[in-house]
């Protein structure tokens, strides 16, 4: 083998080589292939094509053409690259659902929203559609300019005059090195009206813009979800929008609902999406869909999913969204070339460009137009010279030997121009008669007029605005359509897991040691007075209820701690149980310490301002404090009143600012003071003096009291009773109080106070696990000074007493055989047991 001379061998630094080679690959990924141009917003390969087809003939008033044809043209004369390439970017540009507005007319099988491919291009023809005709129109006008193809032997556009914006209007997508640009496509009159409210008001801002352009329209329709994501790509060139499937919630005759999905986001293959939500229902992830089938055809997209008959199909649409495609988010990111370079614009700038680049050319199509017409009467005038002196042109040509002679006769004799000259000489005999040169005289009169409005239009930049825009309003007349996407205002910018949970009124129960758990209301049926009710939960040694609430699954729990913390969880986030399950421990919920319990739970819907928190700790101390204080709560809890020494936090109630309160304690003596007697204090302050206490006595309750409320007592023993609030005047906060119910050894000391109407039920729940639930109705209404009437009976064997009661709403969905059905064991007291001494 022969050695290379060392004259021919050059010595380069890898490294050199190595970056400049990169530079000059990325340059030309990002230049020649993956970003578009402002003014026309199409890359090289959509360019060449559409130049391609114009080249070909294929307008959209010609016959079909095959598209092989269309494609060997273009990778022969204009791009030198592989055909799949042209053929996949050609049927792209003819899908209905890619494009919203398609720039190839395509004949046969070009794919579906199914992700199908598209047939062979020797199969499939196209031609060219009516609105990709109007960027080509006016290219042989001198209107853009041109360049050397890869070989030198062809001149392709650098960019087409593009008569409408395509670059919002159809959008684009391209990863070059280093940089992609992702643009959505946008409605066509909304755009061209952008335009145009620049080209009157160059000062106009992007909010006012976004007053005509609210945010992109795509072919396949949907719903845009929220406007902050659009105005920050609109602003800045970068954003993120939501998209969401557009669906209707059918209810069947059998009560059944079905969700019908009419619209899906842009890009998202139908079939894909389909197969997923049945792999979904198939591995369990998702509950509740009974039949899943496609019946899209050639009038429109039909997914149908039947929901079961127990299931919400809205909770389980919030799943869809969450775990599929039917919910997709668009990263918006406008970039583009700008005088070859890349950059990205905002809304107003991607207007500005294109505005500037039609002023360009209606110049240019106006020089082209006026030189044209110069020409021409530049040829007239001769004519018209000739005309007038017709005798003696006819003689200088019969006595000329030559062409040439004669030509230079004309010249010299009348002043003229070698063409006009030339033109005189071509003339033919029949322009000699009156009627021809009347037209003469007359083309010449129009060309002369012609003239002085294109240099008009040159001289006036206003002209020319006023060009482009009844320009961009013919276009915008003859393909304006309605747009399809729907922008949902204050839609949701991201979907919460609130939104996948049924709203639902739920019991909460908390146990003495600390097992939290929650169960729905209907897991406990009305029961009447004297029951012996059913087994609430299993309770291990001495472990009981001691907290029972009712609230929603979308409610805010707050959980008070007898430290006077505060700590807080959704209904939804406390963990579900069956009734006989003792739940789990509340230190696996919350934050809570080892000496810490919870013995006060509100719950909260909304953290509004004008109400309060009012709360009342075992010494009798209360205080008032804004309920938005509390709204925003840290995982380990908050501090939500000082407590002094051996004090703890026993009661805590949501009021408006306004209404009375009442103090219970478990000597049986109760006071009524109004609200305002108490200032409202800051979150860690400690309060003041609501109730003086006797030695050994405690507050067993407090209470907000209501319009026609009532005082209801339960006893340690299950005796209990109502009372008027009429009975108890009103004294000021810090008195001892007065006496509400008798208390002796049959029926042992208060264990609870509530405040009722009698719309309610009430539920107590013993030491020993069993809970009853009886109308508040049911039970008697006597005057204070009396010790009540047996509301349940205990099993004296167990030592088992009376450990909490809450109030919770009526039940009225009871049976016709509960209604009738006697309640075993019930009990009724003799009557000289339910009225007791007076004091």
């Amino acid at each position: 083998m022969a050695e290379t001379p060392k004259s021919q061998i050059k010595e380069i630094n890898i490294s050199e080589e190595m970056r400049t080679s990169f530079l000059d690959y990325a340059m030309s990924v990002i230049v020649s292939r993956a970003l578009p141009d402002v003014r026309d917003g199409l890359k090289p390969v959509h360019r060449r094509i559409l130049y391609a087809m114009h080249d070909l003939g294929m307008h959209s008033d010609k016959p079909f053409k095959k598209s092989a044809r269309i494609v060997g043209d273009v990778i022969g004369k204009y791009h030198p690259h592989g055909d799949s390439a042209v053929y996949e970017t050609m049927v792209r540009m003819a899908q209905n659902f890619n494009y919203r507005y398609m720039l190839v007319d395509g004949h046969g099988n070009f794919g579906s929203v199914d992700g199908d491919s598209a047939a062979a291009m020797r199969y499939t023809e196209a031609r060219m559609s009516k609105i990709s005709m109007e960027l080509l129109r006016d290219i042989n006008k001198d209107t853009i300019d041109y360049q050397d193809n890869y070989d030198g032997e062809e001149r392709e556009p650098v960019v087409l005059p593009a008569r409408f914006p395509n670059l919002l209007v159809n959008g684009t997508s391209g990863i070059a090195v280093g940089m992609a640009t992702n643009i959505p496509p946008h409605q066509l009159g909304e755009i061209i009206d952008g335009v145009l409210a620049i080209s009157k008001d160059p000062e106009i801002s992007i909010p006012e813009l976004m007053e005509i352009i609210p945010g992109p329209d795509f072919p396949t329709a949907g719903l845009i979800l929220g406007r902050s994501g659009i105005r920050k790509a609109y602003e800045t060139g970068r954003g993120s929008i939501t998209l969401r499937a557009k669906v209707e919630i059918e209810q069947k005759s059998n009560g059944k609902e079905v969700i019908i999905v009419n619209e899906i986001p842009y890009q998202v293959n139908k079939a894909k999406l389909i197969e997923k939500i049945a792999e979904l229902v198939r591995d369990k992830k998702i509950d509740g869909i009974t039949d899943l089938r496609d019946e899209s055809d050639r009038n429109g997209m039909r997914i149908v999913i039947e929901v079961r008959k127990d299931a919400n199909a809205n909770v389980l649409l919030n799943n869809l969204y969450k775990h599929t495609a039917l919910q997709t988010s668009f990263g918006i990111n406008l970039l583009a070339l700008v005088n070859g370079q890349p950059k990205v614009l905002n809304l107003k700038q991607c207007l500005e460009y294109y505005l500037e680049h039609q002023q360009v050319v209606i110049r240019r199509r106006t020089e082209f137009e006026l030189r044209k017409a110069e020409a021409r009467a530049h040829i007239l005038e001769g004519l018209r010279i000739a005309l007038d002196h017709l005798d003696e042109v006819i003689s200088l040509i019969r006595s000329s030997q030559t062409t040439d002679i004669a030509r230079e006769g004309l010249m010299s004799k009348f002043n003229l121009s070698e063409k006009q000259a030339q033109a005189i000489l071509d003339m033919r005999l029949q322009r000699l008669t009156g009627l021809e040169r009347e037209k003469i005289e007359e083309e010449y009169a129009n060309l002369v007029k012609l003239i002085a409005e294109l240099k008009e239009i040159l001289a006036n930049e206003e002209k020319v605005l006023e060009i482009i825009r009844e320009e961009l309003l013919e276009i915008k007349e003859r393909f304006n359509d309605e747009r399809r996407t729907e922008i949902v205002s204050g839609g949701l910018e991201h979907l919460e897991d609130e939104d996948l949970i049924p709203q639902e009124n739920i019991v909460l129960t908390l146990t003495h040691k600390g097992y939290i758990k929650r169960l729905p209301v209907s897991t406990y049926r009305s029961q009447k007075r004297g029951g012996r009710g059913i087994q609430g939960m299993g309770t291990n040694e001495d472990d009981f209820v001691e907290h029972l609430i009712t609230t929603s699954t979308h409610d805010t729990v707050l959980f008070f701690t007898n430290k006077g913390k505060v700590y807080r969880a959704k209904g939804y986030e406390i963990p579900e149980f069956s009734r006989t399950a003792k739940g789990i421990p509340i230190i696996n919920l919350l934050g809570v310490e080892k000496d810490e319990w919870v013995n006060a739970i509100i719950p909260v819907e909304d953290f509004v301002d004008d109400w309060f928190l009012f709360f009342t700790t075992k010494k009798g101390i209360s205080k008032r404090s804004p309920l938005s204080s509390f709204a925003h709560i840290r995982n380990n809890g908050l501090i939500a009143l000082g407590l002094r020494e051996d004090d703890e936090l026993i009661s805590v109630r949501l009021t408006d600012g306004k209404k009375e309160i009442i103090i219970g304690t478990k000597a049986g003596m109760l006071i009524r003071f109004p609200e305002e007697d108490v200032r409202s204090m800051g979150r860690t302050a400690t309060g003041v003096k609501g109730i003086s206490l006797s030695e050994d006595d405690e507050v067993v309750g407090m209470e907000v009291l209501e319009e026609n409320s009532e005082i209801l007592i339960v006893t340690k023993k299950g005796y209990g009773k109502r009372t008027p609030a009429e009975d108890y005047r009103v004294q000021g906060r810090g008195g001892k109080g007065i006496k509400t119910c008798n208390v002796t050894d049959k029926n042992g000391t208060l264990v609870s106070m509530k405040a009722v109407t009698g719309e309610e039920d009430l539920m107590l729940i013993t030491t020993g696990g069993v809970i009853i639930r009886m109308a508040v109705n049911d039970i008697s209404t006597m005057g204070r000074n009396t010790q009540g009437v047996k509301l349940i009976r205990l099993d004296e064997s167990l030592d088992e007493f009376v450990s909490t009661v809450a109030k919770v709403e009526k039940d009225d969905e009871k049976s016709e055989e509960e209604l009738t059905k006697p309640i075993e064991n019930a009990e009724e007291l003799p009557e000289e047991e339910q009225l007791n001494d007076e004091e």
